[in-house]
């Protein structure tokens, strides 16, 4: 793939046109960025991912509002396990946007340790300081400071899943105690975190097409029930993680095109069977692909 063209103007930050073409499309986020050296915000509603990530009395605070959620939408209280990974999802979930957004449109892979992002949950606001990003070689934000210049697609997949493994690392320390779950089940939904939000991401810029092969070749693994889509090489997961995209087509539901339209089976269990039973996920592979289709058609 080839660098898109820029203007000529003086790029103020190698991501900047990327969360603004997010926002076109996905009005639910909005991303600041705050210079180099300058504080994240604080205070009415922000967390640190590092404080989230150190776990007590702040992650306590930030689960409060999952708690809260369940209790008043379902009229009954979630298992703690349950909150805590619906608090890891919802924060993960847009996060993980920091990242693979800028690699999927512009080819530039931010470095986000913990420390360097804070959320506003209940606006939908993310702020992120970014000091160091990679990028492919001809690409004029090279001379920007901060910037790697790395050598070829796979090298810069290979870095978006070490800036997002460098992140996640961090917050499992805290969520991961409260979660129950093992090493593997915890990177499980990391993965799927990854893949599914820059799924949805790439359908609104009207380019699921190409976000699904993206996806594949930047997150190896099984492809669930079916095995892995015809013509693939096989491919372990790439550590860390659990899983892969592991995208397949659903029998049965056409895209506007005519199409088959993908589907995946998560690598890790988001729980919601534990309220509703009756109402699992689209792609939980307890949804049977004939329950697939009559919701897509549902929705179309």
């Amino acid at each position: 793939m080839t660098v898109p063209a820029l203007l000529s103007a003086p790029l103020a930050s190698p991501v900047a046109a990327s969360y603004a073409r997010l926002a076109e499309v996905f009005s639910g986020l909005r991303i600041e960025e705050t210079a180099p050296g300058e504080r994240l915000p604080e205070g009415a509603g922000w967390f640190g991912a590092a404080e989230l990530a150190a776990g007590g009395e702040r992650l306590d605070a930030f689960l409060a509002w999952d708690d809260a959620q369940v209790l008043r939408d379902y009229g009954q209280r979630g298992r703690p396990d349950v909150v805590a990974t619906f608090g890891l999802h919802r924060y993960g979930w847009p996060a993980c946007l920091l990242v693979t957004v800028p690699w999927f449109l512009h080819r530039r892979v931010p470095r986000l340790p913990a420390g360097a992002v804070a959320f506003q949950r209940v606006q939908g606001r993310l702020a992120v300081r970014i000091e160091e990003f990679a990028c492919l070689p001809g690409d004029p934000a090279a001379a920007l400071p901060g910037a790697r210049v790395v050598d070829g697609e796979e090298a810069l997949r290979a870095e978006v899943r070490a800036s997002l493994a460098e992140h996640f690392e961090a917050l499992l320390e805290g969520f991961g105690p409260r979660m129950r779950r093992g090493r593997r089940a915890l990177w499980g939904m990391v993965t799927d975190e990854i893949v599914e939000s820059l799924w949805y991401v790439g359908a609104l810029l009207g380019e699921e097409e190409r976000a699904v092969a993206e996806l594949e070749l930047l997150m190896p693994g099984s492809a669930g029930r079916a095995g892995r889509p015809a013509g693939l090489p096989e491919r372990r997961p790439e550590k860390p993680y659990a899983g892969g995209a592991g995208f397949r087509p659903l029998p049965g539901a056409g895209a506007p095109d005519g199409t088959a339209r993908p589907t995946r089976d998560r690598a890790a269990c988001c729980l919601f069977y534990t309220l509703r039973p009756e109402d699992t996920c689209l792609t939980c592979p307890r949804t049977c692909d004939e329950e697939r289709v009559r919701r897509l058609a549902a929705t179309a």
